[in-house]
């Protein structure tokens, strides 16, 4: 009779420090453009580059009572590729012609300015803030323009989410900054200039 709340008991307990105790995790987000852009080009050559202008690669912490080793981080290395990729890809869609070496061509920059990923400290992971903000800037002859574009979410967990859950978190965030960066008028128009 004794075994069975002493089983109950310890299952509880593991499941709490489960929950206490949570590993850092190493994000490779892949944001990706989503929706149609208006073509503004007539495929005029734009250089693109992309950029990390955050300060550390950690967004945050995954919360919990030892919060200080539960580090979610996104290096460089693991991030600027798709974004190139995603900046090419809109440039295509707005009319122009990546060219990575054309000469007195318009520029465009894409940076990532910010990212950060927060949960409740010193309780259970119940939800996460998550945010994500790109520069973009555009310099074209003597004409500049700089905008920023940001998005953020909200999600509630019943459990803490795993590495996996929180790259698609973190991509969908991205994704839609990005996207939000890319359809601002604007900058079609100063690179068509």
């Amino acid at each position: 009779m004794l075994k069975r709340p002493l089983l109950g008991l310890l299952a509880a307990l593991s499941l709490t420090l489960v929950g206490c105790a949570l590993s850092p995790q190493q994000l490779s987000p892949q944001p990706k453009l989503t929706g149609p852009l208006t073509p503004m080009g007539q495929g005029q050559p734009v250089v693109v580059r992309v950029a990390d202008g955050r300060p550390s690669p950690v967004l945050g912490t995954r919360g919990g009572i030892y919060s200080d080793t539960s580090a979610i981080s996104v290096q460089s290395q693991d991030i600027l590729p798709r974004l190139q990729a995603e900046a090419e890809a809109a440039v295509r869609l707005l009319g122009f012609t990546p060219s990575p070496n054309a000469y007195n061509a318009p520029q465009l920059t894409l940076t990532l300015a910010d990212l950060k990923y927060q949960s409740p400290k010193e309780t259970y992971v119940t939800e996460a803030n998550i945010s994500a903000s790109f520069r973009v800037d555009v310099q074209n002859s003597t004409r500049r323009y700089s905008g920023k574009y940001g998005a953020s979410l909200n999600q509630r967990f019943g459990t803490a989410p795993n590495q996996q859950t929180n790259t698609k978190l973190v991509s969908d965030v991205l994704s839609d900054a990005l996207t939000r960066a890319f359809k601002d008028p604007t900058i079609g128009q100063v690179l068509s200039q």
